[in-house]
C-alpha cells in the first residue's frame, strides 16, 4: 500500500475487507448463505447495491464479493462478528507506506497538514497494538523516493534513518513502549549501481540497533532493522530500453548479497511505459535467477569480510552519522523541514547528478557513453494503457451509488470521527467504522475540516 496521504483512511478500508471474507467464509461454513442473502436484500431494498465490474480474473474465486456493499457486523450476531474481527486482525499481513516526513522531503503527495499526518500515523499504530496487530507494519519508511528525488546514497540512508528516528520519539512522546511499536516498523531503500548500495543494508541495521539497545533499551526484536528494496527507477532509460534489465540485474544482487528482506526489480520498460506482462517476468526472472542458480548466493554474507566492504561499512557509517548532525544542528528532523533543508539537498543533488549525466562524467552506457551507430533514440511506446470513459463512469457511478444508499449512516459517522479528532481522541479506531458507509473523497474532506490541508513552507 503506497497512498501516503491518506494512508489510515486506505488501510482501514483494507482492514475491513480482510475481515469481511473472513465473515464470507464462516458464512459459508456455516451453511447461512441463504439467511445472510435474505438479510442483504432487506438492507438493499430501494436501493442500488454495488457489483463487481467486468470478469474475474482466471483462477480468481470471488471471494469477497459476497458481502460486497455491506459489512459482516450487519449480516451476522455482535458476538460472532466481533472473534473474527479479532483473529483477524492478529493474522492479517502487509505494510502501510504512510510516511509522512518523506512525502514533506520528496515525493509531495501530502493532503493533511503534517502535523495532523503525524497523529494519524500514531493513531494507526496505538490501535495496532491495542488489537494486537503484530504482522502487518504500520509504516514504511521510506528513502526510495528521496534516492528517486534525487538524493544520493548516504543521503538517502542519512533523511530515512533520521525519520524513523523521529518517529520512534513521537510514539514514545504518546506513552507507547519500544518494544511494542518498534517490530511494526520497516524500511524501504532504493538501490542504484553507486558502491555506497552494496553496504546500504548493513549500515542500517548497525546503526538502528545500536539506538535501539543503547539508547532505548529496545529488546532483541526491537534491535531488528527489516528492509525492503526496489531496484532504481531514475537508472531505467528510454534509449538503449534493454540495457535496463543489466542495471536492474546489478542492483538486485546488492540487495541479495546485503540480505535485504524482500526485493522489487523494475521491468525494463517502466522507463516509458506501463510493464507489460512480458517485462515484469523478465524483471522476476531476475530475481529467480539469482537466488535459484547463482551459487554464491546460495551462501549467507558471500561478501562477509572483504577489504571493500568492510572500508564502505565504516565509511557510509561515518558519512550517515555526520549528516545527522548537520539535521540536529537545525532543530532536528521537523526544524529541519522548517526550513526545507531536506528538500533543499536533495534538490541541489539531483542537479549535480544530471550535470554529470550531460557532461558524461557520470559514464551511462548507451545514453552518454558509447552510442549504438543508430545514436541510441529514445524509445517511444506503441500503447500507453489508460483507463477507459466506461471504466472511469463505472467508478463514478458506483461511488455515487454508496452516497446514496448510505447517506444517514455516513452523516452520523463523518460528525463523530470529527467530534473525535476534536476531542484529540484515536481517530483510526472511528476510522475502521466509517469508512464501511463512507467513500474516501467524503472521509478527507471531513477530517480537512479539523485537521487542516497541508500547505509548504516557503
Amino acid at each position: 500500500m503506497t497512498i501516503n496521504g491518506p494512508a489510515a483512511t486506505i488501510t482501514a478500508f483494507f482492514l475491513n475487507a480482510a475481515i469481511d471474507q473472513q465473515c464470507e467464509l464462516y458464512i459459508k461454513a456455516e451453511g447461512l448463505t441463504e439467511e445472510v442473502e435474505a438479510k442483504i436484500a432487506k438492507l438493499y431494498k430501494g436501493k442500488e447495491r454495488p457489483v463487481y465490474q467486468g470478469d474475474l480474473p482466471d483462477g480468481n474465486d470471488g471471494l469477497g464479493l459476497f458481502l460486497l456493499g455491506v459489512s459482516g457486523d450487519q449480516v451476522l450476531p455482535a458476538d460472532v462478528y466481533a472473534k473474527i474481527k479479532a483473529d483477524t486482525l492478529k493474522q492479517v499481513r502487509g505494510t502501510v507506506q504512510a510516511d509522512i516526513l518523506k512525502e514533506d522531503q520528496a515525493q509531495n503527495t501530502c493532503i493533511f497538514s503534517t502535523e495532523f499526518s503525524l497523529r494519524l500515523m500514531g493513531d494507526l499504530q496505538q490501535y495496532f497494538i491495542d488489537h494486537g496487530v503484530r504482522n502487518f507494519y504500520s509504516v514504511s519508511i521510506s528513502g526510495y523516493h528521496i534516492a528517486e528525488a534525487g538524493a544520493n546514497p548516504i543521503t538517502q540512508l542519512a533523511f530515512t534513518l533520521a525519520n524513523g528516528f523521529t518517529f520512534v520519539e513521537y510514539y514514545l512522546s504518546r506513552g507507547m513502549n519500544i518494544d511494542d511499536f518498534a517490530p511494526n516498523l520497516s524500511f524501504f531503500f532504493s538501490n542504484g549501481i553507486d558502491p555506497e548500495y552494496a553496504v546500504i543494508g548493513r549500515v542500517a541495521r548497525r546503526i538502528w540497533a545500536k539506538a535501539m539497545k543503547l539508547k532505548y533499551n529496545a529488546n532483541e526484536r526491537s534491535q531488528k532493522l527489516k528492509y525492503h528494496i526496489q531496484t532504481s527507477g531514475r537508472s531505467l532509460h528510454a534509449q538503449e530500453i534493454d540495457f535496463n534489465d543489466i542495471r536492474t540485474t546489478l542492483q538486485a544482487l546488492y540487495a541479495i548479497y546485503d540480505n535485504c528482506n524482500s526485493l522489487h526489480t523494475n521491468a525494463y520498460d517502466e522507463a516509458i511505459t506501463t510493464p507489460t506482462e512480458d517485462s515484469v517476468r523478465r524483471a522476476m526472472a531476475i530475481q529467480l535467477i539469482i537466488n535459484r542458480e547463482l551459487g554464491l548466493a546460495k551462501n549467507e554474507n558471500p561478501l562477509q569480510g572483504a577489504f571493500i566492504i568492510e572500508t564502505l561499512t565504516e565509511l557510509v557509517e561515518e558519512a550517515v552519522l555526520t549528516e545527522f548532525d548537520r539535521i540536529t544542528d537545525r532543530g532536528g528532523v521537523l526544524g529541519a523541514m522548517e526550513t526545507m533543508y531536506q528538500r533543499g539537498k536533495i534538490q541541489e543533488e539531483s542537479m549535480h547528478y544530471e550535470m554529470l549525466k550531460h557532461t558524461g562524467e557520470y559514464p551511462i552506457i548507451g545514453v552518454n557513453t558509447f552510442l549504438s551507430k543508430e545514436g541510441s533514440p529514445t524509445i517511444i511506446p506503441d500503447e500507453v494503457i489508460r483507463s477507459t470513459n466506461e471504466e472511469k463512469e463505472a467508478q463514478i457511478a458506483t461511488r455515487d451509488a454508496l452516497h446514496a444508499a448510505h447517506k444517514t449512516d455516513a452523516t452520523k459517522s463523518l460528525s463523530q470521527l470529527q467530534q473525535l479528532a476534536m476531542r484529540n481522541e484515536n481517530v483510526f479506531d472511528q476510522l475502521m467504522e466509517t469508512t464501511k458507509y463512507c467513500s474516501l473523497g467524503q472521509i478527507t474532506n471531513a477530517l480537512y475540516e479539523v485537521g487542516g490541508q497541508y500547505r509548504r513552507n516557503m
